[in-house]
């Protein structure tokens, strides 16, 4: 069985400091360290375990942050040395997740000439996108993004947007979609931000029993909206766009009504196959459970596998499903969404269960809107036809 890793070698350090970043927090995680930078050597141990250890010919390497190019070039330069040593039968691809404010000549030559996939943190617009992601001395960013992005357009590099839809955007769906477009983006990713603020003021999506009540963050994206947001895009992209333009939702719930992998954890039936190991060795159940009691282990004392398939972390992939309320159980569209991402599951349902997605209206909405033309291309391409003839159909959906 396959797994994949998300490696954290800067921990949470970032020169931004986001208003809504979840992963700030971790932090605290290790209130005592001097630094939190992974070392060579735990870089070369890691490499070599985590490429033995997938059955599969295909290997992907995930840098995440924090902010991944707080480390300096060197340290990828070895990762890839490192990557090409202990390859053997595999063939290793690598994506990297940055806010794109250090990037410069030599990090794009880097990508491209290394065939990197960079995904680049962006909210649409200046007025959206500098109203959250902002530096400690609360500096809007989005100039400085929108350089690197010029860079990796004229370096040629494959690259993707990582946009989070909060309260502000989401009322924007097609500015921002028309914007990423415009910047040369064929791949885009929303992410919806759901947190609460929790005693303390800190904030994060996964909350204890204790802290169901907790209310939510201001920036924090209504279920309305998110169907909305995603039902605007859609109509825009199924007229236009599609073979040419690539949304992840829009894909995974394609795959969905295909019956095949979604390609996305939180759209699976089932996770716990995507793990993150953080400076130090620890080894986390997923990036949104980098919590104590989801730690599995330090891959110096276990291995990557043991951790990973044990049946601790099996058990945490299959309660995604089987938790489920039974008004999930019994909708139409449970296998288009699977409940979508646990760390969103803070509502109770009306009969009063537990562990309804917040974005579950949202969701349905969206669904219910793309389900023809949904039907439409999973007939094209069950038949060896490409799903974009359904831009020649529309007005028979």
């Amino acid at each position: 069985m396959s797994f994949n890793i998300m490696l954290k070698p800067v921990g949470a350090a970032c020169n931004l400091e986001c208003r809504y970043c979840y992963y700030l927090d971790k932090r605290n995680l290790y209130p005592d360290a001097a630094h939190t930078l992974m070392s060579d050597e735990l870089l070369e141990y890691f490499v070599r375990q985590y490429i033995e250890a997938q059955p599969t010919r295909e290997v992907l390497f995930v840098w995440h942050g924090g902010e991944t190019l707080l480390r300096p070039l060197s340290f990828y330069q070895r990762a890839l040395e490192l990557e090409q040593r202990y390859a053997g039968w595999h063939t290793i691809s690598n994506c990297i997740q940055t806010n794109g404010t250090l990037l410069n000549d030599a990090w794009c030559t880097f990508f491209r000439d290394s065939n990197w996939l960079v995904g680049v943190s962006i909210d649409g617009p200046e007025k959206y996108h500098d109203a959250y992601r902002r530096s400690r001395g609360n500096a809007p960013s989005f100039h400085r993004v929108m350089r690197g992005i010029e860079l990796l357009n004229r370096h040629s590099v494959d690259w993707n947007a990582m946009a989070v839809v909060n309260n502000l955007n989401a009322a924007h769906p097609l500015e921002v979609y028309h914007f990423l477009k415009d910047i040369g983006c064929h791949y885009m990713q929303f992410t919806p931000i759901v947190e609460r603020i929790l005693p303390g003021g800190s904030s994060h999506s996964l909350a204890s029993a204790a802290d169901q009540d907790a209310p939510l963050a201001d920036y924090s994206v209504s279920p309305r909206q998110w169907g909305d947001f995603n039902c605007a895009i859609f109509d825009e992209w199924v007229r236009r766009d599609v073979g040419s333009y690539f949304v992840q939702l829009f894909d995974a719930t394609l795959a969905n009504w295909m019956g095949v992998p979604p390609g996305v954890c939180s759209m699976a039936r089932t996770c716990g196959h995507a793990g993150v190991m953080e400076y130090n060795g620890d080894v986390y159940a997923c990036d949104h459970f980098v919590f104590p009691p989801y730690r599995l282990g330090n891959i110096r004392s276990s291995t990557l596998s043991a951790m990973m398939l044990s049946p601790r972390q099996q058990a945490f992939g299959q309660s995604k499903f089987d938790s489920l309320p039974m008004q999930c159980l019994r909708c139409k569209y449970l296998f288009a969404c699977n409940g979508e991402c646990p760390k969103n599951r803070i509502l109770r349902t009306a009969e009063g269960e537990p562990g309804l997605n917040y974005l579950c209206q949202g969701y349905y909405r969206f669904f219910n809107h793309v389900a023809p033309y949904m039907d439409f291309m999973r007939n094209e391409l069950s038949h060896r036809r490409p799903a974009a003839n359904v831009m020649l159909h529309l007005d028979e959906l």
